[in-house]
């Protein structure tokens, strides 16, 4: 029972669990829309080859379940009631497990994954024009089904699960729900569905003739539910508590849902792992245009019988980036001094060095997924402080590219735009970001969290914590606002000089399309 001081009202809360690509974290949101103590654990990714990236399943499992009792034994001591468990998670991320042992077969393949890019492309001229009218997306460079095809069709022990009807396949969310259930339940939503490129945006259910040309067995794939519809009872011996597992979203649209991406022309940034620009266009798809590279269509939710549709674009290295330059080659002892290095440097249009991000390829304005980074424009007069401004302007231009990209595909600019996640901290690059954008930018008070907390806020609506998803965004604090600090013609300077840097860089200006007669940016008032 909980217990509470005399006359005291108990303070109720989701337990909401966000499982991110490099770690996990479990708080209860509070009926303030608030976060209570967060826990977090790292996770390990693996590559195995230059275009492989794998996770270990029963890492991400394991992860979950410390971070969620953490959550759980605070929420207790602290006198709080948990109503229910929500879940945002990476998307696309796919793994095959045992139904009778419980154990993955293999390790999971990661959303970054690249390794059928080349495969994939080939398909391209027939199926791209199919599936953006009824995905919202083009084939593009991963295909999870494809991979769990070729993983039953190579190795005997996947291949005899699957004859005897003990083979599952899922994405994490799929995964850590039926986990969470005891077995109960093997079911995905829409937001995580469409990130695997076999969702029909408008009949919500899966696209069964593409999914079955890739080799994926159909008596394989998860039931699709609401993003809300629920998805039974938590098993007490998991987390110690058994109440409604009542939401799972794919982070991206948990964060659109946090940051306010509710209605129409309303966007978000979520600098992470990747770069995500997500913007809601209402109850109708606004589908990609042919013209726009690597803006996609997808449901922003699904509440109840009724999807709410975003678009989406991405780059896949951002945090991601920093850990490689600080971690990995030491070339900075953490992203924060990177940061305070760059800061030194003045803005001026065509400063050389010039980094082009492309760790994972280039998505937008082009589709080349094999593109690689680059450093140039290093002389001996170069500083490491000029080598931490390129970096940071070499990540806003890319995010910039996506938000053009957005724009674009709405047709209308954005009315607001709002940015979070872990590398949002970085005041130089969010003052960067605001002056190539031209828009102001408010970073959310607490943007480490908007995840965890946009699931748990529809969970909360589900469980009448809140009377609307409106209510309890709009009662959120202000946060901080990076007003754009440079002229009309000096940010045009700066992207024009930057178009130049990626066509050097890509070898082929047909590949970026012209940008005349893009909408202006809009300042919010």
């Amino acid at each position: 029972m909980t217990q509470t001081f005399p006359g005291a009202s108990p303070r109720r809360g989701v337990l909401s669990i966000d499982e991110g690509t490099t770690g996990t974290r479990a708080g209860v949101v509070l009926d303030s829309g608030a976060a209570h103590e967060v826990f977090y654990r790292p996770i390990r990714v693996s590559h195995p080859n230059d275009l492989s990236v794998e996770q270990d399943p029963m890492e991400i499992w394991t992860a979950t379940l410390e971070v969620a009792r953490r959550a759980v034994g605070g929420a207790r001591e602290d006198g709080i009631e948990i109503t229910s468990v929500a879940l945002s998670t990476q998307r696309a991320t796919a793994m095959l497990w045992d139904r009778v042992t419980g154990r993955p077969l293999l390790p999971a393949v990661v959303w970054q994954d690249r390794r059928y890019a080349h495969e994939l492309t080939a398909y391209g001229a027939e199926w791209d024009a199919l599936l953006l009218a009824r995905q919202g997306r083009p084939v593009g460079a991963r295909a999870p089904f494809l991979w769990a095809a070729r993983q039953i069709a190579a190795h005997s022990e996947v291949a005899e699960a699957h004859r005897a009807g003990r083979l599952l396949f899922g994405t994490v969310d799929t995964w850590l729900i039926w986990r969470l259930t005891g077995g109960a339940v093997h079911a995905t939503t829409p937001t995580n569905a469409a990130s695997t490129g076999g969702y029909l945006l408008e009949r919500h259910a899966w696209d069964e003739e593409w999914i079955g040309h890739l080799g994926f067995p159909l008596d394989l794939l998860p039931e699709l539910r609401s993003d809300d519809s629920g998805f039974g009872t938590t098993d007490p011996a998991a987390l110690g508590i058994a109440v409604p597992l009542a939401a799972s979203m794919g982070d991206q649209h948990a964060a659109l849902v946090a940051l306010g991406g509710l209605a129409a022309g309303q966007g978000m940034c979520m600098y992470g792992t990747g770069a995500f620009v997500d913007a809601a266009t209402g109850t109708t798809p606004a589908l990609p245009r042919p013209d726009i590279s690597g803006v996609l269509a997808q449901p922003g939710r699904r509440q109840g019988d009724i999807s709410h549709y975003s678009l989406e674009a991405y780059t896949s290295t951002v945090g991601s980036a920093l850990r490689w330059l600080c971690a990995d080659l030491g070339l900075f002892a953490s992203p924060e001094e990177l940061g305070e290095e760059a800061g030194r440097v003045p803005t001026r249009p065509g400063r050389t060095p010039r980094f082009v991000p492309a760790l994972a390829g280039v998505r937008t304005p082009v589709w080349h997924p094999e593109a690689t980074a680059s450093l140039t424009g290093l002389t001996l007069a170069t500083t490491r402080a000029d080598l931490a401004r390129a970096v940071l302007d070499g990540i806003a231009h890319s995010v910039c590219d996506l938000i053009d990209g957005v724009a674009d595909t709405m047709g209308t600019p954005f009315t607001r735009l709002r940015v979070g996640g872990g590398v949002s901290g970085s005041d130089p690059l969010m003052r960067i970001q605001a002056d190539l954008t031209g828009l102001p930018l408010e970073r959310v008070a607490d943007s480490a969290t908007a995840s965890l907390r946009g699931t748990a806020y529809l969970a909360g609506v589900t469980q009448g914590l809140w009377s609307s998803l409106e209510e309890v965004v709009a009662a959120q604090p202000q946060g901080r606002v990076f007003e754009p600090a440079i002229t009309a013609t000096e940010r045009s300077e700066q992207r024009a000089a930057w178009r130049d840097v990626l066509i050097a860089h890509l070898g082929d200006p047909a590949l970026l399309p012209p940008r005349d007669g893009a909408p202006e940016p809009h300042t919010p008032h």
